[in-house]
């Protein structure tokens, strides 16, 4: 396995940067799906101790990348068309609320970092890097709704669809444009107090995306 990060200038613990680096590896296709990753064969490549590779791998298990087996050890998760559906199903029906919630109390602040994330990902030219960006610009929309239960809910659902619009990008890399677009009219429609909008371009929003996967899909059968 040969794991790469990209450099940005952040100072990490021995934790993060395991983990980053997994996590990244796992979403551009570095680790496929049903890769088995060996704790002591991660802490040599990347020169740590197994300690904080048994810690990021309990945080990529938590956000649904991987799946730790009492036998196997931890296994990169291998995504399944079906449950990808049940997942954005779901998650329509949770993201519209919150976006109709977040309308009316969505705060300047909440707003104008929403506004610089989407800023970042219009720049941005790694996939990886946008997801992970796209992940935070959901959240803070999503956090805006004042529902902590909801909030959270979508936040599992977000982690388990990570692997998810990795793999959409890779197959529609115009995927990314087109999030892009998609998250300017939401703010557009978030601004304007316009909670029908709101709802609309989300769903619309995660539609686009699941038909992404479900291409990505059919090209690797």
């Amino acid at each position: 396995m040969d794991f790469t990060l990209p450099v940005d200038g952040q100072r990490r613990t021995a934790h993060e940067v395991v983990r980053d680096t997994l996590r990244h590896a796992i979403l551009n296709g570095a680790l496929p799906g049903g890769t088995r990753l060996v704790q002591a064969d991660i802490a040599v490549q990347l020169e740590v101790s197994t300690t904080p590779v048994r810690e990021a791998l309990r945080d990529l298990a938590t956000e649904g990348l991987i799946r730790l087996d009492a036998h196997r050890g931890a296994i990169v998760y291998e995504p399944d068309l079906d449950e990808v559906r049940d997942l954005y199903d779901v998650r329509k029906i949770l993201e519209a609320e919150a976006m109709r919630r977040a309308v009316r109390t969505i705060t300047e602040e909440e707003l104008l970092r929403a506004e610089t994330l989407q800023a970042r990902m219009d720049a941005e030219s790694d996939a990886v890097v946008w997801v992970d960006l796209n992940r935070e610009f959901h959240a803070v929309l999503a956090d805006a709704s004042r529902s902590p239960r909801l909030s959270a809910l979508l936040k599992s659902l977000r982690d388990a669809a990570a692997v998810y619009v990795a793999l959409s990008l890779k197959s529609s890399p115009e995927q990314v444009a087109a999030g892009n677009q998609d998250h300017h009219q939401l703010l557009d429609a978030v601004r304007g107090k316009d909670p029908r909008a709101a709802a609309r371009i989300v769903v619309r929003h995660l539609d686009t995306t699941m038909r992404a996967v479900e291409k990505a899909q059919k090209s690797k059968a």
